[in-house]
């Protein structure tokens, strides 16, 4: 399978890419170099410690940042070269965003929020409804669109995020550390359906510090003072369930 990926162009890559920060006299590589191809359809988990430069990589390949070097290729366009509102319109059409406090807005309802990416890329308010009442749907809250976000549990506010993340039909779902504020049942079931969404082909990239959350993902890239350090199949990261 990997090897059929590879016989495609990738979704996502990285090429040579560097991230250098500039505290007083001292220079932090966040990113030292970084080359990664990620394919259509892939599951990977991009695991590493607090400063090891994995949330760097998520906000580049989330086109929340830029590199100081290096090219960024998304869907085959050079993403380096955009401006800032170019990277917004690639963000806003190709790049879904699953977070670990959900980031809902409080005074809006479920629908509202799941609405909300869709208002900002211009969709008519029938096509917007319409988009998010399928994905509540899909999650299993169609019958909570009209509450608020304080009156669900983490779980179902973390199913709200996945609906907003899959209302714009991404082609790749960013999911950082997801299920970092909810409890090991609740944990449980946000993994099982990105599993899920991976086996109807959706492209998943996972970003996490937990050994355990990124062994579920196919593949598992680990990262350590910016570089990375290993890049394969999850079973061959985690050999004894580690």
């Amino acid at each position: 399978m990997r090897e059929q990926m590879q016989a495609q162009a990738p979704l996502i890559e990285l090429r040579d890419v560097y991230k250098i920060y500039t505290m007083g006299d001292n220079e932090v590589r966040a990113s030292d170099g970084v080359s990664l191809r990620i394919y259509e359809g892939e599951f990977v988990a991009i695991v590493g410690q607090s400063g090891s430069g994995k949330s760097t990589l998520m906000n580049i390949i989330g086109c929340l940042d830029v590199p100081t070097s290096g090219q960024y290729f998304l869907k085959g366009e050079d993403v380096s070269e955009f401006t800032d509102d170019e990277q917004a319109e690639l963000r806003n059409k190709t790049l879904g965003f699953i977070f670990q406090q959900y980031n809902l807005i409080p005074k809006l309802n479920v629908l509202e929020n799941v609405e909300l990416s869709l208002l900002y890329a211009g969709l008519p308010a029938d096509e917007r409804a319409e988009r998010a009442q399928t994905q509540l749907r899909r999650v299993g809250l169609a019958d909570k669109e009209k509450n608020l976000p304080s009156q669900l549990s983490g779980g179902q506010q973390q199913r709200v995020s996945i609906a907003r993340a899959l209302a714009g039909d991404p082609s790749v779902i960013l999911a950082d550390e997801p299920t970092g504020a909810l409890d090991s049942r609740t944990s449980r079931e946000v993994l099982d359906f990105l599993q899920k969404l991976n086996e109807e082909g959706n492209t998943i990239v996972l970003i996490t510090h937990d050994n355990g959350i990124a062994q579920e993902a196919k593949r598992v890239v680990r990262v350590a003072d910016g570089k990375i350090i290993f890049d394969g199949p999850a079973r061959e990261a985690f050999p004894r369930g580690d």
